[in-house]
């Protein structure tokens, strides 16, 4: 199938999409200069665990975009590279729940391993999938790139989202306890 007939109908969504992750990515820039602000205990460890993956996300859902609005000539080129993406995003989703396992200045919650570690290997798990069925089923294939690239966006928004209101809380408790006097 000639792969700019497929992906035509799809272009303004890769372009709001594409846009939207661009952006968010600097929001991760505030994120991180917030955390550099306080003087809290955290490290590579965390960062790495914690941080950086959402910069990937923002990064994949960025490059998944740009591949998908480029005028391919036959989808099964788009879907190889696609699914290259998809493949790394496994991947780097294995790292980053192994980094989470070994942080030491920050335990992981529950809803830490959801956000940081299982919605993101699904998301990527489905780029896969998705990329690996387009050239049989474009359809319910760009469905669910479509999927994936709201779902790691919306994971990135709540990540950084958390990562700034912990910096912040993490902040004013410190301040609280430095105006207390001790008895």
């Amino acid at each position: 199938m000639i792969g700019h007939d497929a992906l035509s109908p799809w272009e303004n969504f890769y372009i709001i999409v594409g846009s939207s992750a661009g952006a968010l990515t600097g929001l991760q820039f505030v994120v991180m200069a917030l955390v550099a602000a306080t003087e809290s205990a955290s490290d590579t460890g965390e960062v790495d665990a914690f941080g950086t993956p959402t910069i990937v996300h923002f990064c994949v859902v960025l490059l998944v975009s740009a591949i998908l609005s480029m005028p391919w000539p036959e989808i099964s080129q788009a879907a190889i590279v696609v699914g290259i993406c998809g493949a790394f995003g496994v991947g780097y989703s294995l790292i980053v729940i192994r980094r989470a396992r070994r942080t030491e200045n920050y335990k992981p919650e529950m809803e830490d391993w959801i956000w940081h570690c299982v919605l993101p290997l699904i998301a990527y798990v489905t780029l896969l999938v998705s990329a690996a069925s387009l050239p049989f089923n474009h359809v319910p294939a760009f469905f669910g790139i479509a999927a994936f690239a709201l779902l790691v966006l919306f994971i990135g928004i709540h990540n950084a989202w958390d990562a700034a209101t912990y910096m912040t809380v993490k902040s004013l408790q410190k301040r609280i306890k430095e105006r207390t006097p001790t008895a």
